[in-house]
């Protein structure tokens, strides 16, 4: 198990971030001045300075309707700036754990394997699956695909047409920091919970009176149904616990 304190998180400040701060707060988790994506050689002074063995990633710009309007930002952080990381990586022999999206898949019947054909619908997923891309060429590193959200529901409306494996982050960042800390799981891992509409989720965490938002209604596209196969998750889990 890879001790805390030998763990770099980046996107300490987002609300993945700062929950795993909370659960491992020995980790290092540097601001965006400290470790800039966009400067290889900033990052790389970093990690020459400080003892790392794991890298977390978890930065990045994931607006979908943000990122349709600035497709050249989400290349910039989350396919440039997830390369860049992973060569310094490889050249420090760090393990890498990138943080990825359900959004990969193309959506239309859920229950998806690791191993499952991806084909994103929208631009903040194309980015995501370029990271994807560059963490794949790399044998020492971890794709987590995982979906959250904060604990209590935040909005007035929820999708009844779309199904989801997210769950609060509060269930979800415990998971991740399970698996980033397991030295011998690499490749892909998909951390999520049930089946489930985004509205009956959202009655899960707080909201009973959510009210009906249909995915025709907005204006970026959004897949039906990207719900995961666990059984890979729970392999590695009950292997740990037994």
């Amino acid at each position: 198990m890879i001790p805390a304190d030998q763990i770099l998180l980046t996107g300490g400040s987002g609300l993945l971030g700062s929950t795993l701060q909370k659960l491992a707060p020995a980790m290092y988790a540097p601001t965006h001045a400290e470790f800039d994506l966009t400067d290889s050689r900033a990052m790389g002074d970093w990690l020459d300075s400080h003892t790392v063995t794991t890298i977390i990633h978890g930065a990045a710009f994931t607006s979908p309707p943000k990122i349709d309007e600035d497709p050249a930002r989400a290349l910039e952080v989350n396919i440039i700036g997830t390369a860049r990381l992973v060569e310094l990586a490889a050249r420090r022999d760090l393990r890498l754990v990138y943080i990825s999206t359900d959004y990969v898949f193309k959506g239309d019947r859920g229950n998806y394997g690791e191993d499952d054909e991806l084909l994103p619908q929208n631009k903040y997923a194309w980015s995501k699956l370029g990271g994807e891309c560059a963490a794949r060429l790399y044998d020492n590193s971890l794709i987590i695909r995982t979906s959250f959200c904060e604990p209590v529901f935040p909005y007035p409306k929820a999708f009844v047409d779309q199904y989801t494996p997210r769950d609060s982050v509060e269930i979800i960042a415990p998971l991740i920091l399970e698996l980033a800390r397991r030295d011998d799981v690499t490749g892909v891992v998909h951390a999520g919970t049930e089946r489930k509409s985004v509205q009956e989720l959202a009655q899960k965490l707080g909201r009973p009176e959510v009210g009906d938002l249909r995915r025709d209604e907005v204006s970026f596209a959004v897949p039906a149904d990207t719900s995961f196969n666990l059984a890979k998750l729970h392999q590695i889990l009950d292997k740990e616990s037994s």
